[in-house]
């Protein structure tokens, strides 16, 4: 998987554009003071880079070293810092209530591993952080604007009810929407989406 994904990246332009995901946009921009954040499989940094932009200190993450180049390039292009590591979600230190909010963009894992990382994710909030998820849910299987072709890692409510359990959900819901989002993600979308805050 890593080969697939430091091939695509390799390609000269950004292959899921520039601008920040709609959903996350619209969430961070409610929230009053920008804090610590973090982007898992964050690819080629346009959401990373928004938050920067938006006064937040960013940590992101992904395994595709081209996506890492593209990323840090997009932070210079925009005049703004970003850390960036290389690592798969399984083995990166989320920490221990670091983060004011953790956002996973279409970041889709396997069912052997989704709810470990979710756990991880949730034990690195502080007091009041938020998770924040836009993914594809099952319905995506019908439709060509992207995501993973494998049901097992396409998520539903129940999915993430069940992983988020332990914090307030404020939004939860399935939607079906338009997206734009470089290359790789265009056209009619079946989409999940939830913002849960830590009690």
């Amino acid at each position: 998987m890593k080969e697939f994904w430091d091939e695509r990246y390799q390609q000269k332009e950004y292959v899921y554009g520039v601008h920040p995901n709609q959903f996350l946009a619209e969430q961070l921009i409610k929230i009053p003071h920008a804090g610590d954040i973090l982007f898992p499989c964050e690819g080629e940094g346009r959401n990373a880079v928004f938050a920067a932009k938006s006064g937040w200190e960013v940590d992101a993450f992904d395994y595709s070293e081209s996506g890492k180049t593209k990323a840090l390039q997009l932070a210079q292009n925009h005049n703004v810092n970003i850390s960036y590591f290389i690592s798969d979600a399984i083995h990166f230190d989320f920490g221990n209530a670091k983060y004011d909010v953790v956002a996973f963009i279409f970041a889709h894992f396997g069912p052997d591993l989704r709810s470990e990382i979710h756990q991880k994710a949730i034990s690195s909030l502080k007091p009041g952080g938020r998770i924040i998820i836009e993914a594809f849910n099952p319905l995506q299987l019908n439709n060509n604007s992207g995501g993973p072709k494998d049901l097992s890692m396409l998520y539903t409510e129940e999915i993430l009810k069940m992983d988020f359990q332990k914090l307030d959900i404020q939004i939860l819901e399935t939607k079906v929407i338009e997206l734009d989002e470089g290359l790789y993600h265009r056209g009619k979308a079946d989409v999940i989406r939830l913002l849960a805050i830590n009690k």
